[in-house]
């Protein structure tokens, strides 16, 4: 191979300086300042960028509970008892200030609806929660539920795209990508970046789940998010065809291998030594994966607190105990994605039906974790990507009514790993409708995340078309309030 062209396929100039030049001189100014050189940084996965993390990270894994279609902070998290003394009035214009509507409601009415269920307070802090998320309270005192998170978005796809890859556009490496790129892998024998999803069972909601949601952007693929299906395989392909043994299979990798090690030589192409490392990783997975998907051996105590649907493949719950068998394993990043939130004309009757999938496994799993001393190191994230209109969609009085996309305050709870649990974070006005307290953008979010992580999200970037990327852009700051 041509040095020249070897040197500009496999490094950036960042990772070239990081490898050598400032590690000889941090030490040969160590030495000139009569200090002994800096010990080594924090434990990393195999594959980890060098100098990474950045300091010792609290959370070794994530596990986000990405609750699509945007869930109605009005009704589940943001109490405001004033709201039911409003009912059907209209929304004040000094509280509205001419926010951007979607074209479903803005030319109705803005009559106020408050919460359609009960509240109860949970834990020692009495975080008022609905009535529908009984279990969630039962976690009231591990969980942080911030309640000032805003975004820009106004529409699904371009809301979860910038919460999952920092821009409101695909093609940027989604935030399991970033990680697996700048930790490196716990488990050789399971992807980095694992993703499921599932619906509810009505399939009332129409989001999609688009594969730029896992993806690794420019990043190179074998930072990708690896997605595991519930029907038939789990993962396409995986499975031996009939009449082939894992001794052909083995010699037919070898083989192969030799190829393109030959085809990337000649070319220099690091997406060549990507698809050599996948081959190896499916192989890896004929034995893992049926492995990891067996729960035969789960305790019926166990099966029991993740709820009824623990064992319908699929279901939001059997994911959720999944997701606790993946981060047992090493998984560095796990996305879970239900649908099922984006209740424009059916939240009398859906909304109940969407707590009655989550509520329960959610729960379960932040203490399932905890039980087995998980929870220290784990991160849990859930929540949607936007919150829903304080006012109405439809009419009240009827049986069918819901409410709008609303961007400009909402709720999401994180527990776990460098998480104060049993507090609540950020306010919004009397309304449900504007932040006015700590206010948090997913921007804010991410870079906590990366924080909890050892991560400092100003300097895991990546060089393409001329400039520097990182997760969030150009923005963000960590929410040090929220952290233990």
């Amino acid at each position: 191979m041509h040095p020249l062209l070897d040197r500009e396929l496999q490094f950036t100039r960042r990772q070239l300086l990081g490898r050598s030049g400032a590690g000889l001189g941090l030490a040969a100014l160590a030495t000139l300042l009569g200090e002994k050189p800096a010990q080594a940084q924090p434990a990393a996965g195999e594959g980890a960028l060098p100098g990474l993390p950045h300091f010792t990270p609290k959370a070794r894994r994530v596990i986000y509970l990405m609750q699509t279609g945007a869930p109605t902070h009005v009704d589940l998290f943001d109490y405001k008892p004033q709201l039911y003394r409003r009912r059907g009035e209209l929304l004040p214009p000094s509280v509205q200030m001419g926010q951007r509507l979607t074209t479903m409601t803005q030319n109705q009415r803005q009559l106020i609806l408050p919460g359609i269920a009960g509240w109860k307070r949970y834990g020692r802090a009495g975080i008022p929660l609905c009535d529908f998320l009984s279990h969630t309270g039962s976690i009231a005192d591990e969980i942080c539920l911030i309640k000032s998170m805003h975004t820009e978005a106004i529409n699904h796809a371009p809301a979860v795209t910038l919460f999952l890859c920092g821009t409101d556009m695909p093609g940027r490496p989604s935030m399991g990508a970033w990680l697996a790129y700048g930790l490196g892998t716990m488990n050789r024998d399971l992807p980095t970046f694992l993703v499921m999803t599932s619906q509810d069972r009505e399939l009332s909601c129409g989001q999609l789940f688009y594969d730029y949601y896992w993806a690794s952007g420019f990043l190179p693929t074998r930072y990708q998010g690896v997605k595991l299906r519930s029907n038939g395989d789990p993962v396409l392909y995986l499975s031996n065809p009939e009449g082939l043994n894992q001794t052909v299979r083995r010699g037919l990798l070898d083989d192969l291998a030799t190829l393109n090690r030959m085809r990337q030589e000649a070319v220099g192409d690091p997406e060549i030594a990507t698809r050599i490392t996948q081959y190896e990783m499916a192989f890896r997975m004929q034995t893992s994966v049926p492995e990891l998907l067996d729960i035969a051996r789960e305790p019926r105590h166990i099966l029991d607190m993740y709820g009824p649907d623990v064992q319908r493949r699929g279901s939001f719950a059997w994911n959720c105990l999944m997701a606790r068998r993946m981060a047992e394993r090493g998984v560095r990043f796990v996305q879970l994605m239900h649908a099922g939130w984006d209740q424009h004309n059916n939240l009398p009757t859906q909304l109940e039906v969407q707590c009655r999938d989550t509520d329960q496994p959610s729960a379960a799993l932040v203490k399932d974790l905890k039980q087995r001393g998980m929870l220290d190191d784990t991160l849990v994230i859930w929540g949607g990507e936007f919150g829903r209109t304080v006012f109405v969609q439809g009419d009240y009085t009827q049986e069918r009514y819901g409410r709008d996309h609303h961007g400009r305050c909402f709720s999401l709870w994180m527990a776990g790993a460098g998480i104060r649990g049993g507090m609540t974070y950020g306010a919004t006005d009397d309304y449900c409708y504007n932040v006015v307290e700590n206010p948090v953008h997913v921007h804010d979010f991410q870079a906590t995340v990366l924080h909890l992580l050892g991560i400092d999200h100003t300097r895991l970037t990546f060089r393409f078309q001329g400039r520097y990327y990182r997760l969030t852009d150009v923005h963000g700051n960590v929410v040090s309030d929220i952290l233990a």
